[in-house]
């Protein structure tokens, strides 16, 4: 190739490269829109948010809505604002993941190489339960924490996400455990090494790209859900989400969208702080077991 069709081609690369550029800018712009109003929304006054328009810089940063929010707002009746409902939200979601993400990998383990009769048909029952809709289980699932004596606490919604989580788990950690040689597995065990001692020796030493990718899954899910917290939890034991909503839809004299706004930023900025510093994690993880061996 002569130079001058070089340097043809390394400018239609360099004019391709900018315009991908301009346009994944455009797409983050547009899609960051709706995050850059709360914010702004949030650091504004009331009167300046109905004088003004909803990309206007705010006059002077003012973080009263902010306080206002995590401590005084009104959810219903109580005006205590999200931070009681916030710590909620971590003592549903650290043990509901945790224990979701161990049975998850207990189960991808012995589908993926302790196989029994019936292994397959198991698999086969957990990848129905990833696609029953939320309000399918509503009664059935009403009705067995009342049997059980744990309706309206933190402990009945562990369960409950425990039980609708360990489907995409076990998923997730039988598709990651399948990329793991057989052979090695078969060795460990003529070695005289156990069902347990292979798990946690073989096992879970190259497991963490998958762990990282479950724990992440399940932190969003669960934190996320409305549906189950509100069906499923007591005055004192409600989740974020739902508290939320109930304070977006109380309002005594005039409505104030900043508090409104900086409480919605609250409630979602454990899931944007999982996804900023752990994202990559995520796609790696993701990508881990795609090739096999």
């Amino acid at each position: 190739m002569s130079n001058v069709a070089k340097r043809q081609t390394s400018g239609l690369d360099k004019v391709l490269r900018v315009a991908l550029y301009v346009c994944l800018l455009g797409m983050a712009t547009v899609y960051l829109a709706p995050f850059i109003v709360m914010l702004l929304t949030s650091l504004k006054d009331v009167e300046e948010i109905r004088s003004g328009t909803l990309l206007s810089l705010p006059s002077s940063l003012d973080f009263s809505a902010w306080s206002k929010a995590w401590n005084g707002a009104c959810t219903g009746s109580q005006c205590e604002g999200m931070a009681p409902y916030f710590f909620n939200s971590f003592k549903i979601v650290i043990p509901a993941v945790a224990i979701s993400t161990l049975l998850g990998a207990l189960n991808g383990y012995v589908i993926s190489h302790w196989k029994f009769k019936g292994s397959d048909l198991f698999f086969a029952a957990l990848l129905v339960g990833c696609f029953i809709p939320f309000q399918v289980i509503l009664l059935p699932m009403a009705r067995t924490l009342g049997w059980l004596g744990i309706a309206n606490t933190t402990t009945g919604l562990v369960m409950v996400h425990v039980v609708y989580g360990v489907a995409f788990t076990t998923l997730f950690f039988r598709n990651f455990y399948q990329s793991i040689p057989v052979e090695l597995v078969k060795a460990a065990r003529l070695d005289g090494a156990g069902f347990f001692t292979i798990f946690y020796r073989i096992i879970l030493p190259v497991s963490t790209p998958i762990i990282v990718v479950t724990v992440i899954w399940q932190f969003t899910q669960i934190w996320n859900d409305f549906l189950f917290g509100v069906a499923f939890s007591g005055f004192d034991t409600q989740p974020v989400t739902v508290a939320l909503n109930n304070l977006v839809n109380t309002s005594f004299g005039g409505k104030e969208y900043n508090v409104d706004m900086a409480a919605a930023i609250i409630a979602a900025l454990p899931t944007l702080l999982v996804y900023v510093l752990a994202g990559k994690y995520f796609v790696r993880g993701l990508t881990a077991g795609a090739v096999k061996g």
